[in-house]
């Protein structure tokens, strides 16, 4: 299937099975779900989580309780700004100089709390949460369509705070879990999940997927490498 295809049957599915939450619509979007809360219980639950001591989490709205648990629990987070627009892409929260954890790790309030770094700054990172519209069983996702995801893993993979240790899990409900054959095999810049976590059941990928090594030039569009500031660096 088409990967906007399946997005859309998946948006729909959401809404019409009354499953969709705030924002609204789920369209357009990394989708927020009924059971976001018990996603994120459960992926707290695995070791991968009790060993963390740096995270790096995407800035959606169904992965707000993976980012309130972790400060929560003291773990150093970190968030991308939107589309990598600043010299100093990423956004640290430290939970040990935050007052109110809760506010910190919502978009909206995250800029009174974060210290802006760049990439250079960002430490090894135990696990990485990724948003995903679809994901398979397999670890195969399918993200909203604009490619930051996979390209915040890869500048992080060229400096080496992402590697082959770091644990790379999605929080989604379960009608965002779709059949393999729904999907094409990923393209080499995408990132496989190894851990897929919904409101009732943890699923361990064992995905044979290789990782990205790095950023993808051939991959990126001029106009691309333009809009992002941090890319020059690492530019051949």
């Amino acid at each position: 299937m088409d990967k906007q295809d399946l997005r859309e049957r998946v948006w729909d599915g959401l809404e019409d099975a009354g499953e969709a939450r705030f924002p609204f619509p789920p369209h357009g979007r990394i989708p927020n779900f009924a059971g976001a809360d018990a996603a994120a219980d459960r992926l707290a639950a695995l070791p991968e989580w009790e060993d963390a001591d740096v995270l790096k989490a995407n800035p959606d709205a169904p992965q707000l309780p993976v980012r309130r648990r972790a400060l929560a629990e003291g773990t150093v987070v970190y968030m991308a700004q939107p589309r990598l627009r600043d010299e100093r892409p990423f956004m640290k929260l430290d939970p040990a100089e935050i007052g109110d954890t809760d506010a910190a790790a919502t978009v909206s309030k995250m800029d009174r709390y974060a210290e802006p770094v760049g990439p250079d700054a960002v430490p090894h990172v135990d696990l990485v949460v990724s948003g995903s519209v679809a994901v398979t069983e397999a670890g195969a996702r399918v993200g909203k369509g604009e490619g930051y995801s996979d390209l915040e893993f890869a500048v992080l993979r060229e400096l080496g705070a992402v590697d082959d240790a770091t644990t790379v899990a999605t929080t989604v409900h379960e009608l965002q879990v779709v059949d393999e054959s729904a999907l094409d095999a990923p393209a080499p810049h995408d990132v496989p999940m190894d851990v897929v976590a919904t409101p009732e059941r943890v699923v361990r990928t064992e995905s044979a997927d290789d990782r990205p090594t790095g950023i993808r030039w051939d991959d990126l569009p001029e106009e691309r490498v333009a809009e992002i500031p941090v890319l020059e660096r690492f530019r051949p």
